[in-house]
């Protein structure tokens, strides 16, 4: 687990923050209220697999906050907290992924991304989302609970295949760049 914060991940937040709430306003109906397939998500599950935990738990934590701010005006946090466990579990497992040293690729870690991305969005989605909407905003449960699965398949479906796409490729080129030698 990278818990390391360097220039590399400093730029990672910042990069992956702006991105995250640039792609705010990319949402893809499915049939619920105020829960859409978001790309958003595929990028920090990226930024995360990437940098670790904590790159990955400040940009949820930060773009979602901002992107809410910015675009409508007030956040609604019990829906930043989630994106926040969800970077931070996938981040977690970064280490385990073998990104940067280009064995992404094989169906061991393209599995263990996606089981690690499944069960993060579930404990995210299916428990913490509809959680504190309950203890903050005082929403109904059926309401929540039904938003809250509705989320979770968008995000596994979101990061599954983004994230996979974006993974396998990024994970090509660095690993295929490990081959330089500095010169004398």
């Amino acid at each position: 687990m990278n818990n390391k914060i360097g220039i590399k991940e400093v730029v990672a937040i910042g990069i992956g923050t702006a991105l995250f709430v640039v792609l705010t306003t990319v949402q893809i109906p499915i049939g619920i209220p105020n829960t859409y397939l978001q790309p958003r998500m595929a990028i920090m599950a990226f930024l995360a697999a990437v940098f670790g935990p904590i790159v990955g738990g400040v940009i949820g934590l930060l773009g979602h906050a901002l992107g809410d701010a910015i675009f409508y005006g007030s956040v609604w946090w019990s829906w930043v907290f989630p994106e926040a466990v969800v970077g931070i579990g996938v981040g977690a497992f970064a280490s385990k992924f073998a990104v940067k040293e280009g064995g992404f690729s094989t169906a061991r870690n393209i599995i263990m991304f996606n089981l690690v991305q499944i069960f993060a969005n579930a404990i995210a989605w299916i428990l913490v989302a509809p959680i504190l909407d309950i203890l903050v905003y005082a929403e109904p449960a059926n309401k929540v609970f039904v938003q809250g699965m509705f989320a979770f398949l968008g995000n596994i479906i979101i990061i599954g295949v983004l994230g996979t796409i974006f993974l396998v490729a990024y994970s090509k080129v660095v690993g295929g760049s490990n081959d330089l030698k500095k010169e004398d």
